[in-house]
């Protein structure tokens, strides 16, 4: 299964200066709780905007076009369809956890989006998740938080 994990602001937005626009504790939490034990995709950018680099616990694949990038704790794909072959043989399920451009890749090849959705619109974001053709998924859950609400939306 390939899933996307975002949090995102009421108009989509997703990102300012290479950084997350939120810090939620129990955004990261259920982050953390999804995404153990699974298969992580992500852009270079995002994977070196980690302050601590791989995230452990979880597989993790960076998309890079420099064939000589390397870091430790991760595994060098030179696209994102050759990330998601990699990624087909585990552990686990896909999740892609950005940035902007792997996102508008994924889209169209994702089972399942994990969204939190912020009640606020950021300062000055830079960088947006892409349209959701909201008739492709339908609404398997949503949880209301303070300000935010994880929203589960599977493929029809």
């Amino acid at each position: 299964m390939v899933c996307i994990i975002v949090a995102i602001d009421r108009r989509g937005a997703i990102g300012r200066g290479g950084d997350l626009l939120f810090y939620i504790k129990d955004d990261l939490r259920r982050f953390k709780a999804l995404t153990m034990g699974n298969t992580l995709v992500m852009g270079r950018r995002t994977f070196e905007s980690l302050p601590k680099g791989a995230l452990p616990g979880r597989r993790n694949i960076v998309v890079s076009r420099n064939a000589a990038y390397t870091a430790p704790g991760i595994e060098v794909a030179p696209s994102l369809e050759a990330a998601l072959a990699l990624a087909a043989d585990g552990p686990g399920d896909t999740f892609v956890i950005g940035g902007g451009q792997i996102y508008a890749q994924a889209l169209a090849k994702a089972d399942v989006l994990e969204l939190t959705v912020v009640d606020a619109e950021a300062e000055a974001p830079d960088t947006y998740f892409p349209a959701i053709p909201l008739d492709d998924y339908r609404v398997e859950k949503i949880e209301r938080g303070e300000g935010y609400s994880f929203v589960t939306l599977v493929k029809v």
